[in-house]
């Protein structure tokens, strides 16, 4: 049919058909493989509990169509004959579709991956949620902004000198935002090293209590009085902290007095009754008991055990139990608790 031989930029009527068909093909084919591949790997999910078949269709989802329909005329316009030009322009528009529809990718990635880390930190400490929802939201700003900055230079602009005036204009909102930065980014550490957690009982110099909230710019600590304590996140981790909720167990050092006037036999039992009373308590472990030193006016005996419990209740409660118990053996032994007292001597002189 001569109608097909119709040239048309240098292409006839039939050649532009058969890329048309080639195209419009390929379209039709990845779009249905995509849902046959979507399908498959959602049902696969069902069965698994591994995450990796779940991102897979997520990725898929996010796949555009306009990506299919470029690569789709991509492969058909290479059964034409174009200028140089116009081939460039649509290798160019291929990469920018290639860049846009790598953006949406990351993003979904990290979106998904988001959305997995807040449903586990919901359950384990809901105050990092809103440090990882930022550092997320970092996360996919720096993602587009290398897709706009290789795209751009994909078109033939010179991204050199934007590049340059947004590092300049970068420096001085940090210079101006340091601060917040700053307890930003201590944010993010203490989210990701884990210090403390929501729940701690902590002491940051001379302040002590337990963490409430750890946000963006402030942890708070609620105190042993009540009074709720907020720390910037940048001074918090530039102290030193001391954090009790992860004792194993905690040591405990007492001392007690008995007066000068108790037997030598009654000072060497002292040390045996203490550890008696001590391995008695469930949550005591015993260490020792030693006659220390000679006091200004008690004969101290020094004496060290562990508590197998990190909470200061449980601590107190047994404290408490031990010190009754002793001074209950100690009435029993008629031994006598010295407290501050001063002997006066006065000789009579002779006349």
């Amino acid at each position: 049919m001569a109608s097909l031989e119709t040239t048309f930029f240098g292409n006839s009527l039939q050649i532009w058909l058969s890329a048309a068909f080639l195209a419009l093909a390929l379209f039709i084919v990845m779009r249905i493989a995509k849902g046959v591949l979507i399908g498959h790997l959602a049902k696969l999910a069902l069965r698994t509990k591994t995450g990796v078949d779940d991102l897979a269709v997520a990725l898929l989802q996010k796949t555009s169509l306009i990506l299919l329909l470029a690569l789709a005329i991509y492969f058909g316009s290479t059964l034409l004959q174009l200028p140089a030009k116009v081939s460039g322009l649509i290798d160019r528009l291929l990469i920018i579709v290639f860049l846009l529809q790598a953006g949406i990718w990351g993003d979904a990635l990290i979106r998904y991956r988001l959305t997995d880390v807040v449903k586990r930190k919901t359950a384990e400490d809901t105050s990092s949620v809103a440090t990882i929802t930022v550092l997320g939201f970092i996360s996919r700003l720096v993602v587009w902004s290398i897709v706009v900055l290789v795209g751009l230079d994909n078109l033939g602009f010179n991204i050199t000198t934007l590049i340059a005036g947004l590092g300049v204009g970068g420096v001085a909102v940090a210079l101006a935002t340091q601060n917040i930065l700053g307890d930003l980014f201590a944010s993010i550490s203490i989210v990701l090293d884990k210090p403390f957690v929501v729940g701690d009982f902590i002491i940051v110099g001379d302040y002590l209590g337990t963490v409430e909230y750890i946000g963006i710019k402030t942890t708070r600590l609620r105190s042993l009085s009540g009074e709720q304590l907020v720390f910037s996140n940048n001074d918090l981790l530039g102290s030193r902290i001391r954090n009790y909720k992860r004792m194993s167990e905690r040591r405990i050092v007492f001392s007690i007095g008995v007066v000068y006037q108790t037997p030598y036999e009654k000072l060497q039992a002292i040390p045996a009754i203490i550890r008696e009373i001590i391995e008695a308590e469930s949550n005591a472990r015993f260490d020792r008991a030693h006659f220390k030193e000679y006091g200004d006016f008690a004969l101290i005996f020094e004496i060290v055990y562990y508590v197998s419990s990190p909470d200061y209740n449980v601590y107190m409660d047994l404290q408490q139990a031990i010190n009754l118990a002793i001074f209950r053996r100690f009435e029993q032994e008629q031994i006598e608790f010295a407290y501050p007292t001063q002997t006066l001597i006065i000789e009579k002189g002779t006349s």
